[in-house]
């Protein structure tokens, strides 16, 4: 019969404390890296597996944090969060967590779905998407002193809770910035209506970006929901009010509407989107990206040291997006 692979047997095969070895299973981010790699080949050499009902004993945690699966809506932009979220389970899956997702239809249904949840599950934290200002999801969990990050920033005060985010603003002026540098000064912006924090901040990209090159902006924004129909319907709209050569697109979504406009235009106006989705891929559209990998294991960061006590609220992280070029810019 084969020996019981214990935290002991870890611990010799890693040439470590048993100490060390409980630190990396339950606060991984306190040891150092190389320690922690070394604990960790030893426990898939071993084939560790940790006795869960014991260690929540322990420690009085269930090490289960929730995320929300967001409608679906036209089956682009829905594939930035998919990968968000796999990123986010192999990042906490990592750390010695477990992710549970859950849906709702609106702000009012997943607050309904939090109490649900923290009574049945007994869940350490959540994980929340799509920050908007006033959120009343946060206000719910801090309000209840329920542990939680966000991916999207605290629009309303930025030093409000833990959270991580990527500059939008940043990545619209790079696209901006990469038309201009191809002779382009007529370049329009397809974004969301004013009030929208992720699309304000993505406008403010293209507009400072145009402004610091002696461009005068006004005219060039179109807005609208979000959607590769809207998107069509304001390109046309552009193309008769302002005819522009180039446009930035707050969505991929947005950017491939416009591309259907365009066709048969002459001269080609340029399109660029944002966030980089498979689509865009596949069609060759030149767009924004986020790291969305290191956006997930930031959260997973952030998330230990809220759970494991810090006094101070754990510095926010604003990531920075980079431009996948394709034919369209």
């Amino acid at each position: 019969m084969a020996e019981k692979v214990t935290i002991a047997t870890v611990a010799r095969h890693a040439r470590v404390s048993r100490q060390t070895v409980s630190n990396v299973l339950n606060a991984p981010h306190i040891v150092r890296q190389e320690t922690r790699q070394r604990v960790e080949d030893a426990i898939n050499a071993l084939g560790y597996r940790a006795n869960q009902a014991a260690r929540q004993m322990r420690t009085g945690r269930s090490r289960l944090i929730a995320a929300r699966i967001e409608p679906t809506r036209d089956g682009i932009n829905g594939s930035v969060l998919d990968r968000f979220l796999h990123g986010l389970t192999e990042t906490a899956d990592a750390a010695g967590y477990r992710v549970l997702l859950y849906t709702a239809t609106d702000d009012d249904r997943e607050i309904a779905t939090y109490g649900d949840l923290l009574g049945t599950y007994e869940l350490d934290a959540f994980v929340l998407v799509g920050t908007k200002y006033g959120d009343p999801r946060t206000e719910w969990l801090a309000d209840r002193d329920v542990p939680f990050v966000t991916f999207g920033r605290p629009w309303d005060a930025l030093d409000a809770h833990p959270w991580v985010d990527v500059d939008g603003a940043a990545g619209t002026a790079q696209a901006t910035r990469r038309l201009l540098d191809a002779g382009h000064r007529r370049i329009a912006f397809l974004g969301w209506p004013v009030g929208s924090g992720v699309g304000d901040d993505r406008r403010a990209g293209w507009r400072d970006a145009l402004h610091a090159a002696g461009v005068d902006p006004t005219g060039l924004h179109r807005e609208t929901e979000d959607g590769i129909a809207e998107g069509e319907r304001l390109m046309r709209d552009l193309l008769v009010d302002v005819a522009p050569s180039a446009v930035v697109c707050a969505s991929d979504s947005l950017a491939l509407g416009a591309l259907q406009a365009i066709r048969g235009v002459d001269p080609p106006v340029s399109v660029i989107g944002f966030d980089d989705t498979p689509v865009a891929a596949a069609v060759g559209l030149t767009s924004v990206s986020q790291p969305l990998g290191e956006a997930a294991a930031r959260c997973v960061d952030l998330l230990t040291g809220v759970l494991d006590g810090d006094h101070e609220t754990p510095t926010p992280v604003l990531l920075q997006p980079s431009l996948a070029l394709r034919h369209t810019a």
